[in-house]
Parts: structure tokens; sequence; C-alpha cells
């Protein structure tokens, strides 16, 4: 007899849904194609040597404990190392008691889904948003509230009227997730004022916000602004950070900075998930923040991603149709694309892998879909060649679809 398997699946394993960022790196394999899809850092800014060289040191110092198990909470030295960074670059004021490692910034979403959701809970958050939350979350059944974005910031009317709304009708959301600077998708930046006052309408309707900050190092220009969790005075804001964009994404090493009660109930959670993370790997970090590595790296990224997305905003502006828009960030890995309404960027994906380019559709950053005229482009990963070749191909596929919805009458009227 054959086992059918469906059957068997969990109510919360059949409501997994694939990261459509993840499927569409398969489409990487095919030769000669071009793809701005994958949040992807550039392999040349991976510090090799200075890897190298934290290798042969915990070598000589301390292999046997680099190749033990760990502590769940995380390394003692990293977690100081990071507490001591926290609190001199981003105004965090914290111990190493407040930090927990983890296995990614990944694992620190959904150790908050898991210790903060159940079904039918509400969260808000800013959208488009990380698709990676929208999964995290909506594995345990939550209810997303969608905040609009200005086109510059979170709209905080918004989020007051629905706070009413809910409010009304007795609903009370856990928490308020957002990646406060560049933002994936959008590149945006929530600002000084609206970081102040989401934490004062946190405190008003009694939730958390849950900041994800993994491209705050990455800034180009402008004025930096201290994080949310700075000005947290009652552990009301669980910051997520990671080094996969200032080491390397293959290590798998994040942080959360959170109040005791929260960082004891997520060591829990993680103890049951993978006993603790990679302890060569928060060795290696652990050296490279100690043997003043970081910082020097953090500039050589920055210089590196600063010009690619200049090559990609020039490349915009030659190449794309005047009907089309997209932001500009101060930092990051990420633009976004705004197209006239009537262009489905999900069926012109198919067109665009023709063409050999790629990119990730704007609805996957939606936790109930819709925005299909939008689309995100990765800057960081691609030579500064291929960035200019790529952009060309993607702006050739845009004027062949803005030109047959023209013919439908689907987007532009005669005489506008």
């Amino acid at each position: 007899m054959v086992v059918n398997i469906e059957r068997l699946f969990s109510k919360k394993a059949k409501m997994l849904r694939a990261s459509e960022i993840r499927e569409l790196l398969k489409v990487t394999q095919i030769p000669d194609m071009i793809s701005f899809g994958g949040g992807l850092p550039n392999p040349s800014a991976f510090p090799v040597d200075i890897i190298h060289q934290c290798i042969d040191k915990i070598f000589i110092d301390d292999i046997n404990n680099a190749l033990q198990y760990g502590s769940t909470e995380g390394l003692i030295p990293l977690r100081a190392a990071l507490a001591e960074r926290m609190k001199k670059n981003n105004k965090i004021s914290c111990t190493l008691h407040d930090i927990l490692v983890t296995t990614g910034a990944q694992q620190a979403l959904f150790l908050s889904a898991l210790c903060f959701l159940d079904p039918g809970d509400t969260y808000l958050s800013s959208v488009p948003t990380y698709l990676g939350a929208i999964q995290a979350f909506g594995a345990f059944e939550a209810n997303c509230e969608s905040i609009p974005m200005t086109d510059v910031d979170i709209d905080i009317d918004s989020l007051r009227r629905n706070l009413e709304r809910l409010h009304r009708t007795g609903i009370n959301p856990k928490f308020l997730y957002t990646v406060s600077n560049f933002q994936n998708p959008s590149g945006e930046t929530v600002s000084l004022s609206n970081r102040k006052e989401l934490l004062d309408i946190a405190s008003e309707y009694d939730f958390l916000i849950i900041e994800d900050d993994p491209y705050g190092e990455l800034i180009f220009e402008g004025e930096f602004i201290p994080p949310i969790k700075s000005f947290d005075k009652k552990g009301r804001v669980i910051y997520v950070s990671t080094f996969s964009k200032i080491l390397a994404p293959g290590f798998r090493l994040g942080w959360v900075i959170a109040s005791k009660e929260i960082i004891d109930k997520f060591v829990l959670a993680k103890q049951a998930a993978d006993l603790c993370t990679n302890v060569f790997s928060q060795y290696v970090a652990c050296e490279y923040i100690n043997g003043g590595y970081l910082d020097k790296q953090v500039l050589e990224i920055k210089k590196l991603y600063k010009r690619k997305r200049d090559i990609m905003l020039d490349s915009l502006k030659k190449y794309f149709p005047k009907d089309a828009k997209w932001t500009i960030p101060n930092g990051g890995m990420f633009i976004w694309i705004t197209l006239p309404e009537g262009i489905n960027t999900n069926l012109m994906l198919q067109k665009a892998i023709a063409r050999k380019v790629a990119y990730v559709s704007g609805s996957a950053f939606f936790p109930d879909g819709g925005n299909y005229n939008s689309i995100r482009l990765n800057f960081s990963f691609s030579d500064d060649n291929i960035i200019k070749k790529g952009i060309q191909r993607l702006a050739e596929v845009i004027k062949d679809e803005l030109t047959t919805n023209y013919k439908k009458g689907a987007i532009f009227q005669e005489g506008v």
C-alpha cells in the first residue's frame, strides 16, 4: 500500500509556502541568466583572507572548544563583543545577558513567532515587507494587519487608524514588525521622528516591536539614525541583526537583543530547535570583531555596494521608460520599482526569463498579495557590467509590455 504522506502532514506543515526568492534561485542556473532576484551579498565582499587568519588563530588557541557543543545563549566572548559594539555604534544599552546568538536572523523571526503567536492572533507589519518574515509568522496561522509605506516612510496615520479599528473590535496585536533601515524590499528607512512615535504608539496600545536591522551598517550617505531599540526603556523592542551582510551568510549567524523575560523564553524555544548555534562560526565571528577587522571591512563593503547602487540607478535612468518610478536608497541592497497600473509583473517574469533577466515580483512582499505592478531589484550581487546589461534587458521587456498593454487600452487613455 502506498503511504499517503499528505494525510499525515500537520496542519502547520500544509500551510507552509515556498519562498518565491528561493524558487527563483533555480533560474540562476540557466546559462547567461542575469538575476537581480536573490538578496545576495557580493562574494568579493567576503573577507576571505581575514576569515583564514581567524581560523588559523582558533586552531592554535582553542580548537577543541571551537569544535565542541556550546551554550544555547551563545559564546560569552562573542556576546560581550556584540554588546560593546551595540553600545558604541548603535547607542543600544545592553549587556551580554541581553543577547542571544541565533542561527541567522531568520531563526530570530521564527522564535518570535513561536513565542508570541497563536492561531488567529494578529500582528502588524509595514508593507511591502521581508518575505522571510511573512513565511515565519504565517506558519503560525497569524493574521497580518498591513501598514502601508508612504513614498519615504511608514504611514503613521494609517497605523493609528488600523489600531483604533482593531481596538474597537477587541483585537490586540501582539507586535509590529519592521525593517527599520534600507528596508527589504523597498530600500526605505524609518525616520527618527517615526521611530520615536512607533515606540510611543506601542506603549499606548501595549504591543511589542520587532526591529529587524540586517542592513543598518550598510549606509552610503546621510546621517546615522539610532535604532528604535536605542530609545526603548521598557523592554518593548526585540532587536534582530545578522552577520550575513557584514561577514558571510554561510556562517548563519544572527543575534537578538531583548529583555531578560524574552531572551529566557527564546532560549527554551531554541533548545527545542537546534540546541545551540554553530559554535565554530561563533569563534570566527568573535575573532573577526576582537581582531579589529569588522569596522574596516564594513567600510570596504559600503564602497562596493554604493558603486553598484549608483550603476543601477544610472542604468535605470538611461534605459527604463519614463512611466516607471523607483526608490533611491541611502544604503542596503535593494531598489523598488513601480510600473504603471495594468502591468502584472508576475506574468511578465516569464517573458523576462526568456530574455535572460530575472527579478522578484512585488506581490511576494505583501502578506495578502496584490501590488502586481512592482518589482524588487538587488544591486549588490552582480558585476558592474552585468548590472548595465541586465537593466537594459529588463527595460526592453517592460517597454514591450507597456506597448502590449497600450494596444489593449489597459494603461493609457488617448490624449493622456
